[in-house]
């Protein structure tokens, strides 16, 4: 066993050598997934355990030498997020309603800040955005009958319950708690403290527009992977 292990970790040494590249090492990697496979198997059988003698027989199935997986595979790291439909939808939609709150603030506020582009709370949710494509780039590509698209939906919910609930409601509390602290006199132990950000929630409105984002970008995204 312990020869065996020595000449599967040569192999990876020399695929990285030969390549140079993470794909070389992948297959190396590969190579010593399969032999794990293996010896698993041959332990099993010793044992005569039909549960391992599976187990060991998947492990293998998954060790295929002429297409490596996982994340130093062809297909993963940062090459599989750039085919990753939903991933993909996700963070676009975030990046959108980000961008819309430094607009949606001016609307509101006239004046801008460019804080908003990295802050929480405002018009739009981009935390329901993010979800609700997520979900929705997942219904396009997988049918809403999907197990993913399930876990998805109730994520999306989950989600959109806190923006609106407890979150908006902890804004208040914080700024309330402002208020208070501004009223204490300077000699007061929390006098100086910090204010707490209020920003933190969102109005069932912000979250509803947020959702009709999400699943805009999340459609068009899916659809636009679909065709691919």
């Amino acid at each position: 066993m312990i020869r065996g292990l020595c000449s599967a970790l040569t192999t990876v040494q020399e695929r990285v050598a030969y390549s140079g590249s993470l794909e070389g090492f992948a297959l190396g990697v590969n190579r010593l997934h399969s032999w794990l496979g293996h010896a698993v198997l041959d332990d099993a059988q010793a044992r005569n355990s039909t549960a391992f003698q599976r187990v060991a027989t998947d492990f293998m199935m998954e060790a295929d030498p002429d297409n490596p997986g996982g994340f130093l595979g062809p297909s993963g790291g940062f090459k599989g997020l750039i085919h990753n439909g939903p991933c993909i939808a996700a963070v676009a939609a975030f990046v959108i309603a980000q961008v819309l709150k430094v607009f949606t603030y001016w609307y509101s506020e006239r004046r801008w800040d460019a804080t908003r582009l990295i802050g929480s709370g405002g018009m739009p949710s981009s935390h329901t955005g993010c979800v609700v494509a997520l979900t929705t780039a997942i219904g396009v590509l997988n049918g809403t009958s999907s197990e993913a698209f399930a876990v998805g939906l109730v994520f999306s919910l989950v989600v959109m319950y806190d923006a609106s609930g407890v979150r908006l409601h902890a804004g208040r509390q914080a700024s309330v708690l402002n208020m208070i602290i501004t009223e204490l006199p300077p000699d007061h132990p929390v006098s100086d403290t910090r204010p707490l950000r209020d920003t933190l929630g969102h109005t069932p409105l912000q979250v509803t527009v947020g959702a009709m984002l999400g699943m805009v970008v999340g459609y068009i995204v899916g659809v636009t992977y679909l065709k691919n």
